[in-house]
């Protein structure tokens, strides 16, 4: 096995010139014509009439092996999956027509262009990679019916929530079915007694924190974007309340996914803890839709605070916002929320949301108690804390008026930066590293920015350690995307030299991947292909993303 994948290497090395642009859109480069014998790529993958089978390749690979005698060495999982995303699944011409029975007729999937083109990207940099169908289930035995159809098919499976990811996650890399669960919207639970409730997947944030308003308890995940409950948990999502709250990690009690042969699994229990076996739950939250379809969660719910109050915080420098927030961190204050933005993003923010903040790097902080008199001890306590880093006092927003119009302009902040940016498109990145270390964090890609003369507005969670540059490039521009791809893995190198991740909430879908080895190793990464295998052995669940071992499919 050693040589086959040094041999593998070797061979996706030589082939890596025949990536189509697809391909090289999602791996940052220019796309062009790209000729080797037969094989002509240009904005579109090779089909298997086209291109070499897979078989073919692992037989080239083998014999490649035998006559060079490669020496073991693990392949690049990122390069492989590069290769790899030049082949397409061509679907059984029946399926659809098998879909839509299965989905209630003619209105339960499509092949039409649009609806395929809006299910291939999401709110991504990445180029789009369109299903070849689009199904809508209504519920989760619609699903299992979808899974069966696919998995007798052998036709990938891509889960389509929202639609509001930024990594590449819905990209349908092989083609075959995007299922979009949003008319799976019903709110099946509410047990306000016990703090929790069950709903399906395509559940919005919003709506069901409007569906909760009267219980006085919330869902307090806020990852900005009105994302699906099961988009969020694929992700692992997180937000401005993740710092008190926690992150979907935390959130997610239990939940009922469909496995990639249609069987059905219902993971955790209402019990408040368990150390029962395994836990199934966390396992598929943030499996970004590779080891299962996920239908329905059970969420942990938050009380609403009788007291608030918020306020933002301008400092001298940036360096200086960073060091405070990870000292109010460690006073003891109730800090319900502290988001950082640079002087850049605070800019776009003003001239977007029509606000007048002072345009320096600012805190944005949360306060929530029992009463007013102990959100107001907290507010003092950080007040005299950040006091030290440079900043310049409080702008307070009291009201539920002028908390929403602080938090909307926070939320708002990316499509502030591209609207100050016209002719450019955005580029979103994000790392988290150890509170301590987030000034170290944000000098270094801020030095890195100037040296290669990119523009990237900065905002963040500086509660925990998470933040986002939000790259201003033009897409058709290869030397300027050749430098945010060089930014980028700089910012990573980075984050995990100080002990962070790759990312902390976006995800890793297609963009991220690449640095996983890099973060984990290579004995978590297999064990997370030999997850992978036992639960989706034939690759069809969001195949090419985390968890597909290359190096194994090739060969089976």
């Amino acid at each position: 096995m050693g040589a086959l994948r040094g041999s593998l290497s070797q061979l996706m090395g030589q082939r890596a010139r025949l990536v189509g642009a697809r391909a090289a859109a999602c791996a940052g480069l220019s796309p062009r014509r790209l000729h080797t014998g037969n094989l002509v790529a240009r904005g579109a993958v090779c089909t298997p009439q086209t291109a070499p089978s897979e078989r073919e390749m692992a037989t080239e690979a083998v014999e490649g092996a035998r006559s060079t005698g490669a020496p073991p060495r693990a392949p690049s999982v990122s390069r492989l999956i590069l290769d790899r995303s030049r082949y397409h699944r061509q679907p059984p011409r029946d399926l659809l027509d098998r879909l839509r029975e299965a989905c209630g007729g003619a209105e339960g999937a499509t092949d039409s262009t649009s609806d395929r083109h809006t299910h291939g990207k999401g709110q991504s940099y990445h180029a789009a990679m369109d299903p070849d169908f689009v199904a809508y289930p209504r519920c989760t035995d619609d699903v299992v019916s979808i899974m069966r159809l696919c998995a007798e098919t052998r036709t990938p499976v891509v889960p389509f929530g929202a639609g509001t990811s930024v990594e590449g996650h819905v990209g349908a890399m092989y083609g075959g079915v995007a299922v979009d669960l949003t008319r799976m919207t019903r709110i099946l639970e509410v047990h306000a007694e016990d703090m929790d409730c069950r709903v399906e997947a395509g559940v919005r944030r919003e709506a069901l924190n409007a569906h909760l308003r009267d219980t006085g308890l919330h869902f307090p995940v806020d990852p900005g974007a009105d994302a699906t409950v099961g988009g969020m948990a694929s992700t692992r999502a997180s937000g401005t309340n993740a710092v008190s709250k926690g992150t979907m990690r935390d959130a997610v009690v239990g939940l009922t996914a469909v496995l990639a042969d249609g069987g059905v699994v219902r993971t955790g229990s209402r019990a408040r803890k368990s150390s029962a076996g395994y836990d199934l739950t966390r396992l598929l939250v943030g499996s970004e839709g590779t080891l299962g379809v996920i239908t329905e969660v059970a969420l942990r719910l938050h009380p609403l605070p009788a007291a608030v109050v918020a306020a933002a915080c301008p400092f001298d420098t940036l360096a200086g916002a960073c060091e405070a927030a990870s000292d109010a961190m460690q006073c003891g204050a109730r800090i319900a929320r502290v988001e950082i933005l640079d002087a850049a993003s605070i800019r776009c923010v003003n001239a977007y949301s029509k606000t007048a903040h002072e345009p320096a790097p600012t805190l944005f902080f949360e306060f929530e108690g029992a009463t007013q008199e102990e959100v107001d001890a907290h507010a003092q306590l950080v007040g005299e804390v950040v006091s030290a880093h440079g900043a310049r006092g409080f702008r307070w927003a009291a009201t539920p008026d002028d908390r929403r119009q602080l938090w909307h302009a926070r939320h708002t902040a990316y499509w502030a930066v591209l609207a100050s940016h016209p002719g450019l498109s955005g580029f979103p990145t994000d790392v988290c590293v150890p509170v301590s270390k987030l000034a170290q964090s944000v000098a270094a890609a801020h030095q890195e920015l100037q040296r290669l003369g990119l523009s990237a507005p900065m905002v963040g969670h500086a509660g925990d350690g998470n933040y986002h540059m939000i790259l201003m490039v033009d897409p058709e521009d290869g030397q300027m995307m050749e430098k945010a791809h060089a930014f980028i893995a700089g910012m990573v190198d980075k984050a995990i030299e100080l002990g962070g991740t790759c990312t902390g909430e976006h995800g890793l879908g297609f963009g991220k991947l690449r640095y996983l080895e890099k973060e984990l190793g290579r004995a978590q990464l297999d064990m997370m292909h030999s997850i992978k295998r036992a639960l989706d052995p034939h690759d069809i669940l969001n195949p090419g993303k985390v968890g597909s071992d290359p190096t194994y499919f090739l060969t089976t």
